[in-house]
């Protein structure tokens, strides 16, 4: 491939990034923004070595140091990418740990930390009101549907300079032993709730997660530049003029979307809201539409709710704004999730278009606005961020979504055999969600210039798939019967 280098660069193929991929080394490579024409092998998809990551990264990681956000995309479950999310445990009790429990000690230190922020942020507020707050907690959310709840503009709690300066440092603060038992306990039950699903389940939550930090990790902050304020063990808190409508400087806010990517799909049922509806289940019959997101707020709020979580809740919000902003964000971000309503997707479509028709606009109710629909996008792109990372994570999550796609049409809950179009689908899927969608963290300013990195990923494994997916598709259903044969 040296006749399609450049001069001090160094080109691989895709067979080496997936190896470094494979071994949590992804910050080492960036996709080229476009293909090149290999003599023998024709037009192919190479990767530049990113040279600086590579210097910069150690042999081995030590049990103090935390992983950081592209090791623990590249595979969240793997043990080298969890194992500096708790440094204190032994090394035999976190080898003897189970994949699951390794997934709630990494989002329980992801949440810890931003739970740490919240209160750092609170300052002089007012002492908590148990009982004011107990007759709020009892009534919110208790409308016909969680769907209703909806709003297009969610009003943002707003820092001024002089707040932020005052701020206590966040690594100082200490949760408390009880909230972080709670919290644990809460994580715990979550993840029993996930059913074992192929693809949706509590890895996928957790990957979607991680996709969330990521972002949130990767918002410009415009007094360092065009560069980015990245953080490795937390999500930094920095004032960022505007650029990011208020999302960076309020750490309730960040929490919500988080907490809505681990409970987004509790309780799956492994087939889509049009199935729900055709088998006119319990769920459905309440619902209506976004069934099965709909299930998930209202599962995890009520768990929430109750009366073993209150040192936890009491972490979260001191008052009865922070209660309500809190609820509308987790509501707001579930919903967003439900993507193949069309409807719904009409709507947000027509709010974005409304509110970045004049990016140059900069008063509260159009910062709230574009805020509001940065994070719906946010967590889209997140809950399918497989699309937008290394062919060897989409290939990997595309696999788990064909068997469980698969598995409801041999349970006779799907009419159609999904193979039969499940590459051309996959191609529409790109063409018409997944690459626009990538587009969308481009051009809303919000992330920087590393946004193009979810647009180059985007397109490279829609030009990989293409390629190679009709033979993907053939390995998915030989998988497939070789699995369910041994039953």
């Amino acid at each position: 491939m040296e006749n399609t280098s450049e001069r001090n660069r160094i080109q691989v193929s895709h067979v080496t990034a997936d190896l470094l991929v494979a071994s949590g080394l992804s910050a080492w490579i960036i996709p080229r923004k476009s293909n090149v024409f290999v003599k023998g092998k024709g037009e192919m998809q190479t990767y530049w070595l990113n040279t600086k990551a590579a210097k910069a990264s150690k042999p081995s990681k030590s049990k103090t140091e935390l992983p950081t956000v592209s090791e623990t995309l590249t595979d969240i479950s793997d043990s080298s990418s969890i194992k500096g999310a708790f440094a204190d445990s032994d090394d035999d009790d976190f080898e003897a740990m189970t994949k699951t429990e390794r997934l709630i000690e990494y989002n329980v230190e992801v949440l810890t930390s931003l739970l740490q922020q919240i209160i750092a942020s609170r300052g002089d507020v007012v002492a908590r009101n148990d009982r004011f707050l107990s007759e709020v907690e009892a009534t919110i959310g208790t409308g016909d549907t969680v769907l209703e709840e909806f709003v297009p503009i969610i009003p943002l709690k707003r820092f001024d300079a002089g707040d932020l300066s005052k701020r206590q440092k966040a690594s100082s603060v200490d949760i408390g032993e009880e909230a972080k038992t709670q919290l644990r306990k809460f994580l715990t039950t979550v993840a029993s709730m996930y059913p074992d699903n192929p693809f949706h389940n509590f890895e996928h939550a957790s990957h979607v997660t991680a996709s969330v930090k990521k972002l949130l990790a990767r918002i410009v902050n415009v007094d360092d530049g065009n560069g980015l304020k990245m953080s490795t063990d937390s999500v930094d808190l920095a004032d960022m003029a505007g650029h990011s409508y208020g999302i960076t400087s309020d750490p309730l806010t960040q929490f919500s979307v988080v907490f809505s990517a681990i409970i987004h799909d509790m309780d799956h049922p492994g087939v889509p809201n049009s199935q729900l509806v055709k088998e006119n289940t319990r769920s459905a019959q309440i619902f209506k539409k976004s069934v099965a997101e709909q299930n998930s707020v209202e599962l995890a709020w009520a768990m929430l709710m109750g009366k073993e979580y209150d040192a936890l809740r009491a972490c979260i919000y001191q008052t009865e704004d922070d209660l309500r902003r809190f609820r509308q964000l987790v509501v707001n971000t579930v919903m967003a999730t439900d993507i193949f309503d069309k409807e719904l997707q009409a709507l947000r479509k027509a709010r974005w278009d409304t509110a970045f028709a004049d990016a140059l606009v900069h008063d509260e109710t159009s910062d709230d606005c574009k805020a509001t629909i940065v994070i719906e996008h946010l967590i889209q792109a997140s809950d399918v961020s497989h699309t937008m990372q290394h062919w060897h994570i989409y290939k990997s999550w595309n696999q788990k979504f064909f068997m469980e796609c698969y598995g409801a049409y041999k349970a006779g809950r799907a009419d159609s055999d999904p193979s039969v179009n499940w590459y051309k689908g996959e191609i529409g899927f790109f063409d018409f969600y997944a690459i626009p969608l990538a587009k969308k963290l481009e051009s809303c300013g919000v992330f920087g210039v590393s946004s193009h990195e979810y647009l180059s990923y985007a397109t490279s494994n829609r030009a990989e798939w293409a390629r190679e997916g009709e033979k993907l598709v053939q390995q998915y259903l030989k998988k497939y019967e070789e699995m369910n044969n041994k039953h």
